[in-house]
């Protein structure tokens, strides 16, 4: 969110990636894994960087030649010292002769099914975004204001049966317990603790002539998170498939997670909305944030 809002939304260096690189966006907790052509690939860049622990994060960005070779890392998002890197980068690429070399094209020999996960066949992608509507205490932090009115964004993947349980006007238990669990969750500051099964409290969904209608209630054993709401949305459905699903949760939230830090203060009003994929946007085929590594467990 911080680098969308700030670097990636900075004019001169939108256009430099538009023209000047091949801009690749990645989950490095997937790619420092992977034993495959790609993660190889990946590991021969981040190698070559300050962080080349790979049973740690290797976030940051990198700056490579075709071929593998590091040009540049760097993990500050201040937009004009990343721009001034990149078009000293650039100079030196430029000066050195590498732009008119000829680079092999790499074969994708091996693919690690374990992180090139897609959705389930027959089901449904959706899309998911969160924002907090209120509570924050006034802040003159630039970087603070932006998680402040940030917009989160995930994905929620329903299985065939689950479809085809929709279309027959049902809510199966296995998708109000996922859309509970891993995704009425308050990740509009970072990568939020998802919620375990035992931390359900009340969950209650139902579809009638097209009506979803639900309440929840969320808690951590001691209380210092927890989320309560109530849910209303609309499906339809068209010769047999679900063509449109629109759900909103509001409510009230409370806590954080050890990478959610600076919420308001006590209980906020946390909105999240659930709106079916078309495919037009390239996140749509991002995996869900909570089936990292854990796919069955997702899907369950």
């Amino acid at each position: 969110m911080l680098d969308r809002e700030s670097t990636f939304a900075q004019p001169e260096i939108v256009e430099l990636l538009k023209t000047r690189f091949v801009p690749v966006a990645i989950d490095q907790a997937y790619h420092r894994r992977q034993q495959d052509t790609e993660g190889e690939f990946y590991r021969k860049i981040a190698g070559q960087g300050p962080r080349s622990n790979f049973e740690s994060t290797t976030q940051g960005f990198y700056i490579a030649t075709p071929s593998g070779e590091l040009l540049l890392y760097n993990n500050n998002r201040d937009p004009e010292k990343v721009l001034r890197l990149m078009r000293q980068r650039l100079r030196e690429f430029d000066q050195s002769g590498a732009r008119s070399s000829e680079v092999a094209a790499i074969e994708a020999a091996k693919v690690d099914a374990r992180y090139n996960v897609q959705p389930p066949e027959g089901g449904l992608v959706v899309r998911v975004h969160a924002k907090v509507l209120g509570g924050y205490t006034e802040s003159d932090d630039p970087w603070q204001r932006i998680f402040q009115t940030a917009v989160s964004r995930d994905n929620l993947w329903i299985t065939r049966d689950e479809h085809q349980a929709l279309v027959q006007g049902q809510v199966p238990r296995s998708l109000q317990v996922r859309i509970a669990r891993f995704h009425l969750v308050d990740n509009t500051r970072g990568e939020p603790p998802m919620w375990s099964e035992d931390e359900i409290r009340t969950l209650e969904m139902s579809l009638r002539d097209g009506q979803l209608e639900g309440r929840v209630a969320l808690s951590t054993r001691n209380g210092d998170r927890g989320y309560e709401a109530t849910m209303q949305g609309r499906v339809e459905v068209n010769e047999g498939r679900v063509v449109g699903f629109d759900l909103v949760s509001l409510g009230q939230f409370r806590g954080e997670g050890p990478f959610t830090r600076n919420a308001p203060p006590g209980r906020f009003p946390l909105g999240i909305s659930f709106t079916l994929a078309d495919g037009s946007d390239i996140a749509d085929r991002v995996p869900p944030q909570g089936s990292r590594g854990w796919l069955p467990g997702y899907l369950r």
